[in-house]
C-alpha cells in the first residue's frame, strides 16, 4: 500500500498542494503554491473558486498518484449549488459588508443567549448564518462549505464535514448535528443543509473526467475540514496543559477540551466551541492575526520583510499599541491609516515609521494572544504550561518571542505546515498507519524542528499596554 498523501489546503491568503510520504517517519514537499485573494465584482467582494479549482488540479496532477486526498480551508464561506448541482455564483468573501447590521438584527429576535446555548459560537458578523440571512436563497438547494465544495466537485459526493460545519452557527454543539429547530427558527430552507461528515470518513472517488485531467484516481477523504481543525491536530504537545495559538492570516487561541464550554461568561468573553478532531472541541477566540502586517506590507510596495522585522526588534517597546480585534481593521484597505488613527483614538502617538507600524503590530497580537489564552485558562479551568504557536506566524521570530512574554508561558513555535500535518495524518490514520491523535501529534515532534521562547521582560510593561486598549 502506498504511503503517500495528498493536502489541498487553502489558506485566506494563498493555497498549495501537498505532497506527505509516510515511507520512513513523516515528509512533507511542496507539489504547488498559488495565491488566493479576493476580487471586487460591482461592489461586492468575492473568492474567486473557479481560479482555486483549477490550480488545485494542477497540484494534483505534480504531487502524483496518491493512496487519498484531503482538503481543508478557512472556515464560514459557502456556495450554493442550484437542483442541478451547477453552482449559483462566486461564494462572497468573508469581509464583504453585506452582513452589516444582521448578528445585532438576530440577537434581537433570536437572544444572544439563545444562540449561545444552541451552536457555542462566539458572534462574528460574518459567521454563515449571517451570510445566509443576507443571502438570497430562491434557487439554493444545497449549501456547501468551500472544501466540501472542492470535494463535491472532485467526487461529485455532497456533503459537510463537522469541524466546519461547527462554525457555521448552525451546529449544535452538544449532538453536532444541524440545528434545525433554530435554522426554522431563523426561516432559513432545511433542505439546503447536506449530511455531515467526520474526519476520516470516505467522500467518494474521483470523478472520471477529473482522474483523466489529473493523470490518476485516488478516494477523497473527510479530513479537519476546518483549517484550524487541523492545526490543532498538529499541534506537537506531550499532554493535555496545553494552549495554542493557529497564526496565519487570523489567530485561533485557546485550548482543547473533551466538552463545550457553555457559561454566560464565556458568551460575554465571546470564546467559541467548534469541533475537534476526535470529539474535541476547540475553545477558542479569534484574534485579527497576521492580516494586520499582510495589509501594511500591501500599502509598502517593494518592502522588504525580513529588514523591517529586524528593524522593529529594535524600535521602543510599547510606543503604540492596538485593540487587533477592531472592527475598523476587518476590511482591506489603508491598514497604516488605521492604525494611526486607532492610536491617536485611544490618546497614542502613532507609529512614526514601518519598522514602527510593524512593532506595533506584533505587540499588538502578542496582547490579543495573551488576552485569549488567560481568558480561555480561567474561563475552562484548563491549567497551561506551554503555549504551542503553529502555522506561518511560528516562522515570525519576534512575534513568538512578544508572545512568550506576554503570555508569561515559554511558546513552542511550529511547525509552521501544521495543517498539512493535521490534513495528512487524519488521512494517514483512516489508512492504518497511525492510531490515535497522541500518536498524531508525537510523529508530528519527531518529524519538525520546533524552537523554544522562554518568557523575559517586565510582565507588569504588558499589564500597563493592556490596560491602554482592552
Amino acid at each position: 500500500m502506498s504511503r503517500r498523501f495528498a493536502a489541498v489546503d487553502l489558506g485566506a491568503s494563498s493555497g498549495r498542494v501537498m505532497l506527505a510520504d509516510l515511507t520512513d517517519g513523516l515528509r512533507l514537499t511542496e507539489a504547488h503554491r498559488f495565491p488566493n485573494g479576493p476580487v471586487r465584482v460591482a461592489g461586492r467582494l468575492h473568492w474567486d473558486v473557479l481560479g482555486l479549482y483549477r490550480e488545485i488540479l494542477a497540484g494534483l496532477r505534480a504531487a502524483g498518484p496518491v493512496s487519498s486526498i484531503g482538503v481543508d480551508s478557512w472556515a464560514v464561506d459557502y456556495g450554493l449549488l442550484d437542483a442541478s448541482g451547477s453552482l449559483i455564483g462566486n461564494p462572497v468573501h468573508y469581509r464583504d459588508d453585506r452582513t452589516s447590521g444582521v448578528a445585532e438584527r438576530v440577537a434581537r429576535e433570536v437572544g444572544a443567549a439563545a444562540l449561545y446555548e444552541v451552536s457555542g459560537l462566539q458572534v462574528l458578523p460574518f459567521n454563515t448564518l449571517y451570510q445566509l440571512l443576507a443571502d438570497r436563497l430562491d434557487d439554493a438547494a444545497t449549501m456547501l462549505l468551500i472544501p466540501d465544495l472542492i470535494g463535491y466537485w472532485l467526487t461529485g459526493e455532497p456533503g459537510a464535514e463537522v469541524t466546519n460545519a461547527s462554525t457555521t452557527g448552525l451546529l449544535d454543539v452538544n449532538t453536532r448535528e444541524w440545528a434545525y429547530p433554530l435554522i426554522d427558527r431563523l426561516g432559513l430552507p432545511a433542505g439546503i443543509f447536506p449530511p455531515l461528515r467526520r474526519p476520516g470518513e470516505p467522500i467518494g472517488g474521483l470523478r472520471s473526467d477529473v482522474a483523466a485531467e489529473i493523470g490518476w484516481s485516488a478516494p477523497v477523504r473527510a479530513v479537519g475540514s476546518h483549517d484550524t481543525a487541523s492545526a490543532v491536530a498538529a499541534v506537537p504537545a506531550s499532554g493535555p496543559a496545553f494552549a495554542y495559538v493557529s497564526c496565519g492570516t487570523w489567530s485561533l487561541a485557546g485550548v482543547e477540551l473533551p466538552g463545550p464550554v457553555l457559561t454566560p461568561e464565556s458568551r460575554a468573553a465571546n470564546f467559541t466551541n467548534e469541533a475537534g478532531i476526535d470529539g474535541t472541541v476547540r475553545y477558542l477566540r479569534n484574534v485579527m492575526g497576521l492580516w494586520l502586517l499582510q495589509e501594511c506590507l500591501r500599502a509598502w510596495p517593494g518592502s522588504d520583510l525580513g529588514a523591517l522585522l529586524a528593524a522593529a526588534a529594535g524600535e521602543k517597546p510599547f510606543a503604540a499599541v492596538v485593540n487587533p480585534d477592531e472592527p475598523v481593521f476587518l476590511p482591506p484597505g489603508d491598514m497604516p491609516a488605521r492604525i494611526a488613527a486607532e492610536c491617536r483614538r485611544t490618546g497614542q502617538l502613532p507609529p512614526s515609521s514601518p519598522a514602527a507600524f510593524v512593532r506595533c503590530v506584533l505587540e499588538s497580537l502578542a496582547l490579543g494572544h495573551r488576552l485569549a489564552v488567560r481568558q480561555a485558562m480561567e474561563l475552562s479551568g484548563r491549567d497551561v504550561e506551554v503555549v504551542h504557536l503553529v502555522g506561518g506566524g511560528s516562522r515570525n521570530e519576534l512575534l513568538c518571542r512578544l508572545t512568550a512574554d506576554a503570555c508569561g508561558l515559554p511558546v513552542v513555535a511550529g511547525p509552521a505546515e501544521a495543517t498539512t500535518f493535521g490534513n495528512v495524518l487524519v488521512q494517514a490514520r483512516a489508512a492504518g498507519l497511525v492510531s490515535g491523535l497522541q500518536e498524531m501529534r508525537s510523529l508530528v515532534a519527531s518529524s519538525e524542528p520546533l524552537r523554544r521562547y522562554e518568557p523575559a521582560g517586565d510582565g507588569g510593561a504588558w499589564a500597563e499596554a493592556a490596560a491602554r486598549v482592552f
